[in-house]
């Protein structure tokens, strides 16, 4: 199969759009597709892309904690942790385009994704101990609490996914086309936002300003989703 006709066969496995954040769906699964068509090319597994993805990830990790912040640093690790993002969506994409996906491949890809939120947010809590001037300590309580947040985030998702599959009686929602405007106010809980604020990384009020804003956003919207998502379960 040459990389145009997989990469037709990806678009047309993708799955459903619906309540999707708006990053996500319009530049991380495309971007995945490609990735996907190229890792498929490449005689790439699933598997190898997702230790792709993690590669790429924690190699940002480790800058985070490592060096001072600059703009130049927060540049890389921004990409970095897109690339990780985008090679997250290819290879679940590549394993639907092999038909070889499997119980263990499912397990690895959300190890890897819980190991990626407990990773980026303690390496900016190290960041902001070693490097950043904080107006008082309490404030490394933030990354901890951003931690919490994230994983129970995808952690109740995650679950709840796996619930459905196994209930057929439990409602899915109707099969609608993906809102933008839903998208767009799901923007503060998609993980490529939070990619996207390392740009400034170098700027240090500016970025700490702009993680308590993600934190916020967390705070209000996790209880929602926690709530929705057992309403549909009962």
């Amino acid at each position: 199969m040459d990389f145009s006709s997989a990469l037709r066969q990806l678009s047309e496995a993708q799955k459903p759009a619906r309540g999707v954040p708006v990053y996500t769906r319009l530049v991380n699964r495309p971007a995945g597709r490609v990735l996907a068509a190229t890792a498929h090319r490449l005689g790439l597994s699933p598997n190898q892309v997702t230790a792709a993805s993690a590669l790429a990830t924690f190699a940002a990790v480790a800058g985070i904690c490592v060096h001072p912040p600059s703009p130049a640093l927060g540049q890389w690790v921004a990409l970095a942790l897109l690339l990780g993002f985008a090679l997250d969506s290819a290879d679940g994409q590549l394993a639907r385009l092999h038909r070889s996906a499997s119980p263990a491949g499912e397990w690895t890809d959300h190890v890897v994704d819980c190991a990626k939120l407990l990773g980026v947010h303690a390496a900016v809590l190290i960041s902001f101990y070693r490097f950043f001037d904080l107006p008082h300590p309490a404030f490394l309580l933030v990354p901890i609490g951003f931690q919490f947040a994230a994983v129970l985030l995808f952690f109740g998702g995650t679950l709840t996914d796996q619930l459905r599959r196994r209930g057929a009686d439990v409602p899915v929602g109707p099969g609608t086309a993906p809102s933008t405007v839903r998208g767009v106010a799901l923007l503060p809980v998609d993980y490529g936002l939070l990619c996207l604020i390392f740009l400034f990384l170098g700027h240090e009020k500016l970025f700490f300003t702009l993680y308590v804003a993600l934190l916020a956003a967390h705070a209000v919207l996790v209880p929602a989703f926690l709530a929705k998502w057992f309403r549909e379960l009962s």
